[in-house]
């Protein structure tokens, strides 16, 4: 590789993680010994919100009321959209049935969890989106019951458009909970809500470790990290799209890298002296985020040709991947490392964020390297079947009797021994692994 650094990340996302395992599992180990007065304890400690936990009909439409009628029709836009993606997600997806030997049948079945729990951020800023991806997922997949929660407000409770998203997209409740409290309450099934079988969604460090403890209890998406996005430029790329995009994502937060990977050294610097323009004319806290993720996290990596930068974005299997490059297809095709992937300057890593249909729970920190992100199958269990005649069991029981006697399992092998006495009396089989 020759790849060379015009730009180096001085920090890691993980270069400030904090051991808040200790804290987070305190926190759930009172809350499930405590149950709702202590899920309602921390509630009121850290959210400082003391109204209903979960929003009565009459909340919501009140809370509707408050939503602009062009900020609905932006909400219901980006969630037909996502439906539609999801629904096409989920036609991908089907029952099949194969008939291995004959007389015997095994096939699968794609089953929906019951009960999902949705977390939609609330802090600096509203994640209405987040509303938008989860539930809408949830729904399309069939779970038949979704809870959406959201940090409230001090005295004011969850950001109207965020109720209005969760509302249409088919949240059959709404909790006004933040931070582990929340997730321990979807999870252990506190205020009358069904325990949920699946945890999705982003949310700060405490919603991940949380999330990231309560594994194997309960389903979750991932254990995310701060977001993270690369671009793929060629010369020919627009420097100010690049140079915008990256700050675009750099406002996400101090610790959010963004990467810039080329074979142009014209195109590197022109993005890296634009940058710092574009960051300053921001408003106060997202130019406050953006300067330290530029600063402290960011990169420029210049390759030598476009093979090289394939190679680099797969080692670094970006959260975000923007190609504004030549050739579009080759990149399509080579690139195998990403949790989304946005081709050409016409599309960026907003609109998968908000609107065009793609969801935005995605892979951090390499995860790609291993999954994708959140989607219709995340909330489906693919499920096992066989059904046999006689002729089909036969051969099978034999080799089961045989493979289960080699590695010391008699019983198992017995189960197979006394279904072929039973349907085949009269002959004499050779049960015994071969010395």
């Amino acid at each position: 590789m020759t790849r060379e650094y015009l730009k180096k990340a001085t920090l890691t996302a993980r270069s400030d993680a904090s051991d808040v395992s200790e804290i987070v599992q305190g926190i759930l180990s009172d809350i499930e010994a405590g149950g709702d007065a202590k899920a309602l304890e921390y509630a009121a400690k850290f959210d400082k919100y003391e109204g209903n936990v979960l929003l009565t009909e009459a909340e919501i439409e009140a809370a509707i009321a408050l939503v602009p009628e062009k900020v609905k029709r932006d909400i219901e836009f980006s969630h037909g959209n996502v439906k539609r993606f999801a629904e096409a997600q989920k036609a991908s997806m089907q029952d099949i049935e194969v008939e291995v030997l004959p007389g015997m049948v095994a096939g699968q079945k794609m089953m929906p969890v019951e009960a999902a729990g949705c977390y939609v951020p609330g802090g600096r800023y509203s994640h209405i989106a987040s509303a938008i991806m989860t539930v809408t997922t949830a729904k399309v997949a069939g779970c038949k019951h979704i809870v959406a929660c959201s940090p409230p407000r001090p005295g004011v409770g969850v950001a109207p458009a965020i109720v209005y998203a969760a509302h249409i997209c088919g949240a059959d409740k709404i909790m006004a909970m933040g931070g582990v409290q929340a997730i321990a309450a979807m999870t252990f099934g506190l205020f009358d809500l069904p325990k949920a079988n699946i945890l999705v969604g982003p949310g700060n460090q405490f919603v991940a470790e949380a999330k990231r403890i309560l594994f194997g209890r309960v389903g979750i998406d991932m254990i995310a990290g701060p977001t993270d996005s690369l671009i793929l430029a060629d010369a020919f790329a627009d420097p100010m799209i690049v140079a915008t995009d990256l700050v675009g994502q750099a406002e996400h937060g101090y610790n959010s890298p963004v990467w810039l990977v080329t074979d142009s050294r014209l195109l590197a610097e022109e993005v890296m002296r634009l940058v710092p323009t574009l960051i300053e004319a921001l408003p106060d806290v997202n130019r406050e985020n953006a300067t330290a993720a530029w600063r402290d996290y960011a990169e420029v990596i210049l390759c030598e040709d476009p093979e090289e930068m394939a190679s680099t974005s797969d080692e670094y299997a970006p959260e975000h991947l923007t190609v504004m490059a030549d050739d579009l297809d080759w990149w399509l095709e080579r690139l195998s490392c990403y949790g989304s992937l946005f081709l050409g300057e016409e599309t960026t890593v907003a609109f998968g964020d908000k609107a065009s249909g793609t969801n935005h729970v995605l892979p951090t920190s390499r995860a790609a390297t291993y999954t994708g992100g959140l989607s219709v199958h995340k909330y489906m269990k693919v499920v096992t079947w066989q059904r046999s005649n006689a002729d089909g069991m036969k051969p099978i029981a034999e080799a089961t009797a045989r493979i289960s006697r080699l590695e010391g399992m008699e019983a198992h092998a017995r189960t197979a021994d006394i279904r072929l006495a039973k349907f085949f009396p009269d002959e004499n089989f050779d049960l015994k692994p071969e010395e």
